[in-house]
């Protein structure tokens, strides 16, 4: 199988040209963008289908590896549904910005502004939590009916308790 240079390079023009439409501000020109990124997607999934082969109509004397492969001729279909989908959401968007702002250009906002600003580190969120953050500490606790520290009834509920003795059901003492 040889690759057709043309193609590739008319595909690589129209993947460099909507890549750099997508990073627009401007809605028209993101769709534009979109549209070539589509289209450079089909001749992708064209190239790599290979060379055109027989109709695909069963034959005895017709060799498996002679017919057309129509896994491509699917997957090209699709997309241009799926290109065209997406370009008559985007015509809304488009046309609802330009009826609410008359502007196409998409602005800054300022809480995305005030928020890309804030510096990673948050002194209460990433400072160290101490081992007791109630309000109200708890000296003892009322556990399986008698009174106990709270530093055991917390050891009470890791494995190898101390206060629970082993037996068929795990009673206490």
């Amino acid at each position: 199988m040889s690759v057709n240079l043309t193609l590739l390079i008319v595909m690589g023009a129209l993947y460099a040209c909507g890549i750099y439409l997508i990073l627009e501000r401007s809605l028209t020109r993101v769709l534009l963008g979109l549209m070539l990124l589509a289209n450079a997607t089909n001749l992708l999934i064209l190239a790599t289908g290979g060379y055109a082969g027989l109709a695909p109509f069963y034959a005895k004397e017709t060799g498996a590896e002679d017919y057309n492969d129509p896994l491509p001729q699917a997957l090209i279909l699709t997309s241009i549904v799926i290109s065209f989908a997406v370009t008559a959401f985007m015509l809304g968007i488009i046309y609802r910005t330009w009826v609410l702002a008359r502007q196409d250009d998409i602005q800054d906002d300022v809480e995305d502004l005030r928020v890309a600003e804030t510096p990673s580190f948050d002194a209460e969120d990433d400072a160290e939590i101490p081992a007791e953050t109630s309000e109200f500490p708890v000296a003892t606790v009322m556990a399986g009916g008698r009174e106990m520290p709270a530093e055991n009834a917390a050891a009470e509920e890791k494995p190898g308790s101390t206060n629970v003795a082993p037996g068929p059901e795990g009673g206490g003492r």
